[in-house]
């Protein structure tokens, strides 16, 4: 499964983005996909995670209730509300595909696909 994310960009805090994930084979459909991202200096850190149903979502605390991921049959997207983005969150974003049998996952060992990751900065 090969995985590339679009929608990279600079926004203004306070600001709105979305970012989409895509896949190169229909195995995607069948296994949990999350984002997970990197800022300059830091460890990895998960964003946002749903299962292949897209009924299972876990998100971090630090995204609660301002960001919304979402799938379709081929895309999962993810997207963030308006007015809500902070300077803090300027990192490199990645999309993520579990192992198979792996629902919603918090934990990066979850995780085999990844994609290549698209920057986000987020400007005063």
């Amino acid at each position: 499964v090969q995985l590339v994310e679009s929608g990279g960009v600079s926004v203004q805090a306070g600001g709105s983005l979305r970012l989409s994930c895509t896949a190169s084979m229909c195995t995607f459909r069948s296994i949990g996909v999350g984002w997970f991202r990197q800022a300059p200096g830091k460890d990895f850190e998960f964003v946002a995670g749903v299962s292949w149903t897209g009924v299972s979502i876990v998100y971090a605390d630090s995204v609660m209730c301002r960001f919304t991921i979402s799938r379709g049959n081929a895309k999962s997207t993810i997207y963030v509300e308006k007015s809500r983005l902070k300077i803090k969150e300027t990192a490199r974003y990645y999309c993520a595909g579990t192992f198979p049998g792996v629902w919603a996952a918090r934990a990066i060992f979850e995780y085999k696909y990844w994609g290549p990751g698209t920057q986000i900065t987020i400007a005063s």
